[in-house]
């Protein structure tokens, strides 16, 4: 039965929403790459990684996520000049949601995020479908995390042409619609920084 959900960052000072949240409305992954990996050590929130450096995220239509409080909290970094948005909280670091930009309609939210006093995001989502670039891992990778795994593929290939052909695209929770320009500031990490994070993702981190 779809309902909505609750997010919420941290420390509770930025909370969201999300309408129509069932496990057939959103595809939940668990991501191994080292840009994921990177992220969490940018923000100092490894914590949100699991032992193996996975990030668990719940990928939502950007129609379906609305910021109810905290939005003045909201800030992005870019880990290159060409990456992922990956929003956050800047109150306790919190990740609130990783996006491409409007042309292809996903937000992508850590799960941990939805679990509150009242609320997990197994009970709301389901569990994971699977797991994706297990190559990246920190140790043994995953089963069935690397190599092609089709159906997950065209799972997800198959929610983003349905939120775009339903206007699940706007409103977007991170760009306006008339510009299309990020509604939030976002920094691109330098060059030297993105690598120095490098060491501590998979699959044979320093530290």
């Amino acid at each position: 039965m779809s309902k909505q959900a609750e997010l919420r960052c941290r420390c509770g000072e930025v909370v969201g929403e999300i309408t129509n949240a069932s496990p057939r409305t959103v595809n939940r992954v668990v991501c191994y790459c080292d840009d994921c990996q990177a992220f969490a050590h940018q923000l100092g929130r490894a914590d949100l990684l699991n032992a193996q450096g996975g990030s668990d995220i719940v990928q939502v239509a950007p129609a379906s996520l609305t910021f109810v409080k905290g939005q003045e909290r909201i800030a992005g970094v870019r880990l290159t000049s060409k990456g992922l948005f990956r929003w956050h909280t800047t109150c306790c670091n919190t990740p609130v949601g990783n996006t491409l930009g409007p042309a292809i309609p996903f937000v992508g939210i850590v799960a941990q995020a939805f679990n509150t006093d009242t609320q997990r995001a197994d009970q709301v989502f389901g569990a994971p479908v699977g797991a994706i670039l297990g190559k990246y891992a920190i140790g043994e990778p995953p089963a069935g995390s690397t190599g092609l795994n089709l159906p997950l593929i065209l799972r997800a290939i198959a929610k983003v042409i349905g939120w775009r052909l339903r206007g699940r695209t706007w409103p977007h929770p991170f760009f306006r619609p008339n510009t299309r320009e990020p509604i939030y500031p976002a920094t691109v990490l330098s060059p030297a920084r993105r690598e120095a994070l490098r060491q501590h993702c998979g699959p044979h981190p320093a530290t």
